[in-house]
């Protein structure tokens, strides 16, 4: 008995420690005001902007077309940039800095603009010897920087509802 008590409380304890991820259900915290916005970006289909949209949808956020009465949220710029940050004995690239940085604007109704940018950094260990998958490796972490980048927008969006009171 002791011991399958002893079995099923690590197994709770397990469970509760592998589910206490944080993240917003269906953008109950969003301002009602935010809640149906025009995406505006210089590159409407471009990686950024559909990880952004895809966040959007996920947060119950409804996109609609250029409105006067509607919100704006404006990808202004998305500058995406590697560091070397250590090199092999031979002077070959060994570790790298991945940094993703997003600056985008919040036009309310009223011409009222708040800024929001996020800058997002991963390492990434560069072996030239295997190049292929490398560069499949980097390309994962950068749409993994897309998609954390577009959390935080929204995050950083439903922190704008003290401001636009």
């Amino acid at each position: 008995m002791s011991k399958s008590l002893k079995y099923f409380f690590g197994l709770f304890i397990i469970t509760l420690l592998t589910a206490c991820g944080f993240q917003f259900q269906n953008g109950q915290l969003i301002p009602e005001v935010l809640r149906t916005l025009n995406f505006e970006s210089a590159n409407p289909y471009g990686d950024m902007e559909l990880a952004m949209r895809k966040q959007l949808q996920l947060n119950n956020i409804q996109l609609t077309e250029k409105r006067s009465d509607v919100p704006v949220l404006r990808l202004n710029k998305t500058t995406f940039e590697d560091k070397v940050a250590s090199v092999f004995k031979q002077g070959r690239k060994a570790e790298k800095i991945l940094m993703l940085e997003v600056v985008a604007s919040v036009r309310m109704p009223n011409q009222q603009t708040y800024p929001l940018s996020v800058k997002i950094r991963r390492t990434f260990f560069d072996n030239s010897r295997a190049a292929l998958a490398k560069s499949a490796e980097k390309e994962v972490i950068m749409n993994d920087m897309r998609e954390q980048a577009a959390r935080q927008l929204i995050s950083k969006m439903v922190a704008l509802q003290h401001q636009t009171q």
